[in-house]
This record gives structure tokens, C-alpha cells and sequence, in this order.
């Protein structure tokens, strides 16, 4: 019998970004409907269907869940967080009927349906679930955290070693973020891994995704928008051409200057560039990268904010796309003094150890009954089931049709 205590403890224990976009969602579109689907994009060390028992019980305590008192007054304390939205979560509990574990043979299908300011908030806890018990069936002996916490050193050391270079003089220094909630490999190791960053090297680790671990350690949490938040727009009523628009025009509307970091790649970055005209420029603080070549991106919006006559030293290129810290070095020197840049580290930070980690997503497949898809401008990472209406939202946005493994033909 498992005496192990739920894996999910708390309901703050979720990415910002979820939070801002259920703000978003449910003052502009409260009463759409969604669905969700998880995917494993890489081959296990054995199959997850073998999860499917232990994964409905975390789900059971899952919906077992409120907020706490203290949890709502901290997010009552966050300045671009409402008031009627925090007493919304007040009566909030996720509804076990809205979402499903099933298998196929060895694959393991797990689908949310319903309201979605119901069943977008189970992402990340289904992502960090399934990761926990996936890790908790290879060996787990004392090895296996040494070596991570080598590792971890090693990054640490490597950030030292740097130290002149990335405090950057009269530049911007050296800046990251741990993103890495939902490919973690375990809820301690993240602890352990946040305190030991901030501990060592408080003047590059300036924060968490994770809201509950921000709170915990009284840093910030980091976030804006996800793929979701824009990809919902394609159902609602615009005309799909300007759903990228719409999106960002709700942004704005809902949060008045805070949270300016906008995401570029859900139909990809030429046609989210033809959208992101002088108004959005000089409305947005910058723009997050989270899929093609980072340089050849970065010196994209480089290009546009010149051409807009916009200084791009006043804006920031937020990278977030299966970083390391020598990748995220690198970058830094490519783009420092020309405009700020920050880095969002995520399974590398929280997931490194002898163990592969896994490549798992639970997306949007549909909302208000239509399909929704995004567009990436890396091979494998498109992800709807409607060809056909993948194949109309590349011929809308000019979107090249990928020649990579992995996506859709």
C-alpha cells in the first residue's frame, strides 16, 4: 500500500502564467469551452500506461484541493492580480469529472474536457505528476541525487568562473529564472535546487516560475502567457487572420502595462511580426522566444524595433526554448548592449541527473468546438489532431509546411 503523502500539496504549487491567463480568460471569455491532451514526445524507460492506477489517485487528491487562506492573501498581495478573481479561487476546486486517464496498449491518454477556466489549470500539475511517478519507478538510490547535485554545482561554478564578464559593467547583467515545474524531477529536488541557486548566486537567480516556491522563499514569480492564451483566440469569433491581435489587444486591456512579455511562436515569428505593429512595440516591454533558431529570432526583432524607430535597448528578449546555462551564456554575449535579455531555464536546471528525462506536454486541442493549433517554427513541436484545419492555418499565415521529423504531413 502507498503511505507516500499526494504529490500535489498545494494548489499555489503552479506556473504564474497559468494564473495570468486564467485571470485573462475568465473576465474575457468565462464561458468558452476546451479540451486538453497529454503527449509524450520521447520514447520512456518503460511504458507510462503502467502509471494509469497511481495517477488517478494523485488526480483524486488533486481535486481534493482549495486554496488556503494564506495562499489567496499572497495572491491578493501580487499587484496585477484582481480581487474578484483571487475570490473566485476562493470557492475554486478542479472537478474530477472533467478529466480522464485512459491507455491505449502502452500509451498513456490522458484528456481534460469542459469549461475552460475549469480544466486549463491541470496542466502543469498532470506534467509534474506524471514526471514524479515516472522517476519514482527508476532507480532512486542516493547516486542518483549526488550526481545531480554535481551537476548543479558544476552550473554554479561554470556562473562564478564568469563572474566579471556577466555582471557586465555598463550593460545588463547576467539574468535567469528556473522555469522547470513541469518537467521536474521531483518536488524536492526543485526545492532544493531554487534554494541552492538563490543561496549561491543571488545576483543572476532572480526567480521562479513556480508560485508556491516564490512565496516559500520570498522571490519572484515569473510569467506572463502561454501558447493557450493565444490559441484559445482562434475560436473566438474573430476573424483567424487577426486572432494574434485580439489576443494581444485582451493582454493589454486586462493588464494595463504589467506582465509585457509577449509570446511569439504559435503561428510563427514572420506572421506574428506582421502583427506586432507600433502599438503593440511600445505597449509590450518585449518578447519571449520559445522555438526556432534563438539568434536568427532575437536579430529579428532586433530589426523590427529599428524599423518601427524604436530604441531596442528600452526592450527585452526573454529566451525560454530547451535552455542550458552555457547556451543561455552565449546568448548573453550575442545580444548584450544591444537589448536586455533574460533566461528562462527549465528541465535542465530541475531534471538533470543520470535519468533521461522526458519530453511530455498537455496542450489545447480544441476550443468552443473547433480545433486550435500552433504553428512552430521548430520540427516536432506543432501539435494538432485536424489536419485540415492545420493545413488552413498555414495557408492564413504564409506558414512554410515543416521538413523535420516529427510533424504532421
Amino acid at each position: 500500500m502507498n503511505t507516500r503523502p499526494p504529490i500535489v500539496q498545494s494548489l499555489l504549487e503552479n506556473d504564474l502564467y497559468k494564473f495570468t491567463m486564467w485571470q485573462a480568460l475568465l473576465h474575457s471569455h468565462p464561458g468558452a469551452q476546451a479540451e486538453y491532451a497529454f503527449v509524450c514526445r520521447n520514447t520512456p524507460a518503460y511504458p507510462l500506461a503502467e502509471l494509469k492506477q497511481d495517477i488517478e489517485a494523485e488526480l483524486d487528491a488533486l481535486c481534493s484541493l482549495n486554496f488556503s487562506r494564506d495562499e489567496l492573501d499572497y495572491l491578493r498581495g501580487l499587484r496585477f492580480i484582481k480581487s474578484d478573481f483571487v475570490d473566485f479561487l476562493s470557492l475554486f476546486r478542479f472537478q474530477r469529472h472533467f478529466i480522464s486517464v485512459t491507455t491505449e496498449g502502452d500509451t498513456l491518454k490522458i484528456e481534460a474536457k469542459g469549461p475552460l477556466v475549469h480544466v486549463m489549470g491541470f496542466e502543469i500539475f498532470v506534467l509534474y505528476i506524471v514526471n514524479e511517478l515516472y522517476f519514482r519507478r527508476l532507480p532512486t538510490g542516493d547516486d542518483i541525487l549526488a550526481e545531480a547535485r554535481r551537476r548543479l554545482q558544476d552550473k554554479i561554478r561554470l556562473l562564478q568562473q564568469h563572474k566579471t564578464e556577466l555582471a557586465a559593467g555598463d550593460a545588463e547583467p547576467f539574468i535567469f529564472f528556473d522555469f522547470g515545474l513541469r518537467r521536474r524531477y521531483s518536488g524536492a529536488w526543485q526545492e532544493e535546487v531554487v534554494g541552492t541557486l538563490l543561496e549561491s548566486v543571488p545576483e543572476h537567480f532572480r526567480g521562479t516560475s513556480n508560485v508556491h516556491l516564490a512565496r516559500k522563499f520570498g522571490t519572484t514569480p515569473i510569467g506572463t502567457m502561454a501558447h493557450e492564451y493565444l490559441q484559445a483566440y482562434q475560436s473566438f469569433g474573430f476573424r483567424l487572420r487577426d486572432f494574434q491581435k485580439a489576443a494581444l489587444e485582451g493582454w493589454v486591456q486586462e493588464y494595463r502595462g504589467d506582465l509585457g512579455i509577449a509570446l511569439t511562436d504559435v503561428v510563427g515569428m514572420n506572421a506574428f511580426l506582421d502583427d506586432f505593429d507600433l502599438y503593440f512595440a511600445k505597449l509590450f516591454d518585449g518578447l519571449r522566444h520559445d522555438s526556432g533558431d534563438p539568434v536568427a529570432w532575437g536579430e529579428k526583432v532586433l530589426d523590427h524595433y529599428q524599423r518601427l524607430r524604436i530604441d531596442p535597448a528600452s526592450k527585452r528578449l526573454v529566451f525560454s526554448d530547451g535552455l542550458n546555462i552555457p547556451r543561455a551564456i552565449e546568448l548573453y554575449r550575442h545580444f548584450r548592449g544591444r537589448i536586455g535579455t533574460s533566461f528562462g531555464i527549465g528541465t535542465d536546471l530541475t531534471n538533470d541527473t543520470p535519468h533521461k528525462a522526458l519530453n511530455i506536454v498537455m496542450k489545447i486541442t480544441s476550443c468552443n468546438g473547433q480545433p486550435v493549433a500552433k504553428l512552430s517554427d521548430s520540427p516536432g513541436k506543432t501539435l494538432c489532431d485536424d489536419q485540415t484545419f492545420l493545413a488552413y492555418l498555414r495557408q492564413v499565415f504564409n506558414h512554410p509546411h515543416p521538413t523535420g521529423p516529427g510533424e504532421p504531413s
